[in-house]
């Protein structure tokens, strides 16, 4: 029996008043709707064949909507009315991503989306969607690495993370890698509240396991414990301190007056550029300005009895 359109849109309305009885009806208009496309598509594909469908899973009306996929004989049929669902599916996975990064709960997301989008998104759809970004940024974080990498730096970002209902700042270590052509890479980035030894050698062996079986130099702050785990997992790599986070630290021990003159001293110990400028000059150069500073600055003059700063050096 054929309806009419009056009765076609008295039947739906009476439907669409159950309970989940639109999001019935938007799944039902889903899959006519490609029902349709694949009409045509076959119409144009001489000896080709529909072949069943296949699941498929959308958000649409603050919920999951689930439907059939129309399918054909050699896989070519693709429906268009799909893309456009997938492509407000990744807007909605990223701004529910981008909000959550920021700090906002699950139902402060869904408000959000309300707002936006004219219809409450529930706590549990809004998880959904995270979910969904937690499984790409892992795959992200377990991709496979190259073999070698002339440089990598390691740095730290803070940022306040919820935990046992609480916020506090934690530290996230940013492994970049320079690689062979020149381009940066971001290796991984890891969260480890306190830093020890061993937590070191976790990131350097899931650097290693993932491909990156040689470092020519890493380039770090002082961080506690990172020269001996990397000598154990690169026993051949060369560790160089950072000279900016150095040039920083001594900066912040002397007053405002002195900084200029500091400054200006740091900038003869570090001529970056200089090919003909040795280890041995940088190192009696630094000696000397620790001497000459550290009259006035006891902190500065430790330092120039460390021997460890000879890791700014190599």
């Amino acid at each position: 029996m054929l309806l009419s359109k009056e009765q076609l849109s008295s039947v739906m309305a009476k439907h669409s008043e159950r309970e989940n009885g639109l999001h019935d009806l938007m799944e039902i208009m889903l899959e006519s709707m490609m029902l349709a496309e694949r009409r045509e598509f076959l119409d144009q594909s001489k000896g080709n064949k529909g072949n069943g469908y296949r699941q498929g899973r959308s958000f649409g009306h603050g919920r999951v909507l689930e439907f059939r996929i129309p399918r054909d004989r050699y896989g070519n049929f693709h429906p268009k009315i799909l893309a456009l669902l997938r492509d407000q599916e990744l807007e909605c996975e990223r701004l529910a991503g981008s909000l959550y990064c920021r700090g906002l709960t699950q139902g402060q997301v869904g408000e959000i989306f309300g707002e936006i989008y004219g219809e409450h998104y529930s706590k549990a759809s809004i998880s959904r969607m995270i979910d969904y970004l937690r499984s790409d940024v892992q795959e992200w974080l377990n991709r496979p690495l190259e073999g070698y990498y002339p440089i990598v730096l390691v740095d730290a970002i803070h940022i306040k993370i919820h935990r046992k209902r609480s916020v506090a700042t934690e530290a996230f270590y940013v492994v970049l890698g320079v690689k062979e052509d020149k381009k940066r890479e971001v290796l991984g980035i890891y969260n480890r509240p306190t830093e020890s030894a061993a937590g070191w050698e976790d990131i350097f062996r899931d650097v290693q396991s993932r491909g990156a079986g040689h470092i020519g130099l890493l380039v770090s702050d002082g961080l506690t414990g990172l020269d001996s785990a990397l000598s154990v997992v690169y026993p051949k790599t060369l560790l160089q301190r950072c000279v900016t986070h150095l040039k920083r630290n001594m900066l912040s021990k002397v007053r405002h007056g002195d900084k200029m003159e500091l400054a200006e001293d740091l900038r003869e110990v570090f001529r970056t550029g200089q090919k003909d400028y040795t280890k041995c000059e940088a190192w009696q150069n630094w000696t000397a300005l620790c001497q000459k500073w550290g009259k006035d600055y006891r902190s500065i003059k430790r330092m120039g009895e460390d021997i460890s700063y000879k890791y700014y050096f190599i």
